[in-house]
Parts: structure tokens; sequence; C-alpha cells
């Protein structure tokens, strides 16, 4: 209940619907470059982690293979940096308040994601 909670406080207070709507505008525009598909369904898993990410963790996929590991280092140049150093500041200035830290380790859980997102899958914390 308490993620339950959470969850919808990040997705009305903490960034959660602005941020999945952002990395959905991202997955479409990769959709319509059709070289860049797999970097659209990467992102689309982002706008779903972006949106409820309490009691959700991000894992290695099993069978992703040097394909998306090279995919990945792209990503990291072109959006990967970038994306990772507006969470970390958005983190850090959410941890400044005590209501705000939760909202803050949110923002620090998307680091990795927003990093490194081909080859890992979201899954349920248990």
């Amino acid at each position: 209940m308490l993620r339950f909670i959470l969850n919808l406080l990040w997705l009305v207070f903490g960034g959660g619907f602005v941020l999945a709507l952002g990395y959905g505008l991202a997955a479409l525009i990769c959709f319509v470059l059709v070289v860049t598909i797999p970097f659209g369904v990467a992102s689309l898993r982002l706008a779903s982690y972006a949106l409820w990410p309490f009691g959700r963790t991000l894992v290695p996929k099993p069978g992703a293979g040097i394909a998306s590991g090279l995919a990945n280092v792209l990503w990291v140049l072109l959006a990967g940096w970038w994306l990772a150093l507006s969470h970390i500041v958005a983190g850090v200035g959410l941890c400044v308040s005590i209501i705000g830290i939760p909202f803050g380790v949110a923002n620090f859980k998307l680091v990795p994601a927003a990093l490194w997102p081909l080859g890992q899958e979201v899954v349920d914390t248990p």
C-alpha cells in the first residue's frame, strides 16, 4: 500500500507524469526515424519506469548481447549523459527537504536507467 501511495504522489507531485511524457515523446521521435527504433523501445521502458518507480527495479536482461552494449555507448554519447545529469540535479534538489527525499531517491534510481537502458528490463521488487 505504501508503494502505491508513493507512486501516486510521485505521479502528481514528483514529476513522474512529466518525465513519462518526455520519454514517450522521445520514443515517438525514435520510432519515426526508423533506424532508431531500439532506442524508442528503450525510451518507452524508461517512460514506464519514470511513471511508476517505487516497487520496481532494473535488472540485466538475459540474452542481451554485444549489440546492446555498443548501442548503449551510442546512447550515452547522444542522450544518456544529459538525462542522467538531469536526474542527479533533480534528485539533489528534491533531497533538500525531508518531504522530497523519497522523490530524490526515485530520481537517483532513474540515473542508471537513463544512462544505460538497452539490455535492461524493469521488474517488480518482492
